[in-house]
């Protein structure tokens, strides 16, 4: 997709779908909990694949790209007594590391096996009761691997005990499942490296039904603030609640400390305007530990360089096993956009900006977030975005609303 260099209308209104992240875990408690209804379900093609994935009987069953649902679903079909199934994915998904969370599923019990390579899909899972309730697993890998076990907790006879060992990554997204778990009635408890997830008897036998409203998408948010900081106009977000679950509303504090983009909630109508201060000075440096929301580094990193603005990002540990090694391929984009940077293991800096090529040519790497975080440079130059359909993963309908704010 080639993107003209475009300027920012003003004042426009968008309205972006459920969260990717709270849908996937609504959808899992569904399926172990019949008494519960979703509204706002994302519209994410992750979301779908999931799912869709939970409705089949199929004894194979192929997510793609979809990371979660790989995730999610090892721990759901581990406790399906009696059925057997093969979880697949794309050839990109069988090079994503899941042997934490296999090694630890297998400590509590479960029949789980590797059809190919050693410590990653596909795997052969042998659905039956699971009768241990405690088990250790490193904290400092993917949350999703420790929300998955939450999510499966209280359908175990005895509950679960998760002992956290290490330095636990991506806090909120841990503590956004225990949020979801107590709404739904499900008792939880977080002490130090312990999470208890309690049996649970009230859900389990309530005829009442559950109505779980699923609030709109943080990280979409990410690429109007994004807009609204380097077009310095005023973008209204819809449906946005001023308490959020979700890790990623910590964007609203980097934009406003670092780009002085406000955020004015409106909660009657559910409406947050992303409003740029006019006498902002812009800092030095922009110096900052991701490890809690390590999704919108991507469009933190690529606001910095439009704007010129030194940047040491850190925290990012996550980033090499998402659907690209992000911190190589970000580097790599970056540059062609005037920035050259260094990467470590779990960091990303800036070292020197300078004056882009004429024609710029953004690779994607198969990551949505590549996509939709360096779109946002249109408004600086010409941009061409290499399988500009990518995006349906998180948010199909990115590119028909980023034409809605652009002239």
């Amino acid at each position: 997709m080639r993107l003209e260099k475009s300027t920012l209308k003003d004042n426009e209104t968008i309205e972006i779908s459920g969260s990717k992240s709270i849908s996937n875990r609504l959808l899992i408690l569904s399926a172990l909990f019949e008494n519960l209804t979703i509204e706002n379900l994302s519209n994410a093609q992750d979301t779908e694949l999931l799912d869709k994935a939970l409705k089949s009987n199929a004894e194979i069953i192929d997510i793609h790209h979809a990371g979660t649902a790989m995730r999610f679903l090892t721990s759901y079909l581990s406790i399906q007594e009696g059925r057997t199934t093969i979880l697949t994915g794309s050839d990109r998904m069988k090079q994503r590391p899941i042997q934490y969370l296999v090694d630890a599923l297998r400590d509590l019990g479960a029949d789980i096996s590797y059809v190919e390579k050693e410590g990653f899909p596909p795997l052969k899972i042998l659905g039956k009761k699971l009768e241990k309730s405690s088990v250790s697993i490193p904290a400092n890998i993917s949350s999703q691997f420790i929300s998955s076990l939450m999510l499966i907790g209280s359908k175990l006879e005895n509950g679960l005990e998760i002992n956290l060992v290490g330095k636990i990554t991506s806090r909120p997204y841990l503590e956004m499942t225990l949020k979801i778990l107590r709404n739904i009635g499900i008792s939880t408890q977080w002490e130090g490296q312990m999470i208890q997830i309690f049996p649970n008897i009230q859900t389990e036998k309530s005829s009442q039904i559950i109505k779980c409203i699923t609030e709109s998408d943080w990280s979409s948010a990410s690429y109007y603030y994004s807009l609204a900081a380097i077009g310095r106009k005023c973008i209204n977000l819809k449906s946005f609640r001023p308490h959020s679950l979700q890790g990623d509303s910590a964007i609203k504090e980097i934009y406003w400390n670092f780009f002085g983009v406000n955020t004015i909630s409106q909660g009657s109508e559910s409406k947050i305007s992303l409003m740029p201060e006019s006498s902002f000075v812009f800092p030095d440096l922009i110096s900052l530990d991701m490890n809690d929301c390590p999704d919108i580094a991507q469009t933190l990193c690529v606001t910095a360089t439009a704007l010129q603005i030194p940047f040491e990002i850190t925290g990012l540990s996550t980033l090499k096993v998402k659907e690209t090694d992000r911190l190589i391929a970000l580097k790599n984009e970056l540059f062609k956009i005037g920035c050259i940077s260094e990467i470590t293991e779990d960091s990303i800096y800036s070292t020197k900006f300078f004056e882009p090529n004429q024609t710029t040519f953004i690779e994607t790497y198969d990551d949505h977030r590549m996509a939709m975080s360096f779109a946002p440079f249109c408004l600086i130059k010409d941009l061409t975005i290499e399988n500009d359909q990518v995006v349906d993963k998180s948010y199909p309908q990115f590119w028909a609303d980023f034409a809605q704010v652009l002239d």
